[in-house]
């Protein structure tokens, strides 16, 4: 088999614009909740998409950990590469892959830090370990070896027993506040269903559909 024979059909659902919430978090939501009912495996991993004021652009898979009417929400190390991105051009686009649905859904926005608060909250939420590795690692940095980082995650963690790990101020949450969300729902022969949602500047939502 060559790669130009991997293909597969989508035949499962469809998608209207007479089906859809007038709200594009409402309708991320629905979808949401029939992504966990589905018992998909991490349903919150997203690729982050972000760019360096260069315009050189940079992709990885981050989680999910909220979302609301203000946008979705991810936390990190505002020291990595894609923090100093997101520092150089605040805007981003996620993308969730939900391939038992045969659904994709992909945000487009404009990136803000959270409060200190939220970050605090969310980090005292952490297993011990993921709190010690969020102080050990000088993250997109290169380092000298895997043993320098073990020794230096062991010396914390012995520390760590003794009294409760401050979140960082390196490291914390951003929020993607969405402008354009799009939900994809595959069909047959690759007429896919494809509804955008703009936000204008009056505040709606224009719901669009676009060609697959």
């Amino acid at each position: 088999m060559t790669l130009a024979d991997i293909r597969k059909d989508y035949l499962s659902r469809s998608l209207s614009e007479s089906e859809v919430a007038p709200d594009p978090l409402q309708q991320f939501d629905v979808w949401w909740n029939e992504a966990l009912k589905s018992e998909i495996e991490e349903p919150n991993a997203m690729t982050l998409a972000t760019a360096s004021s260069d315009g050189f652009p940079s992709a990885r898979i981050v989680l999910l950990k909220g979302f609301d009417k203000k946008g979705f929400v991810f936390f990190t190390n505002y020291k990595s590469y894609k923090g100093t991105q997101l520092e150089e051009n605040p805007k981003a686009c996620l993308v969730f892959f939900w391939k038992e649905l045969e659904r994709q859904v992909r945000v487009t926005g404009i990136v803000q830090k959270v409060s200190n608060g939220v970050s605090d909250a969310y980090f005292k939420s952490r297993p011990l370990g993921s709190q010690v590795g969020a102080l050990v690692s000088p993250q997109s940095q290169v380092i000298e070896s895997r043993q320098w980082l073990e020794k230096k995650y062991d010396d914390i963690s012995f520390e760590a027993k003794e009294s409760d790990v401050q979140r960082p101020a390196y490291w914390g949450g951003y929020v993607v506040k969405p402008v354009i969300i799009e939900f994809w729902q595959g069909r047959k022969s690759r007429l896919h269903d494809r509804i955008q949602y703009t936000l204008e500047d009056n505040g709606k939502w224009k719901i669009e559909r676009l060609a697959p």
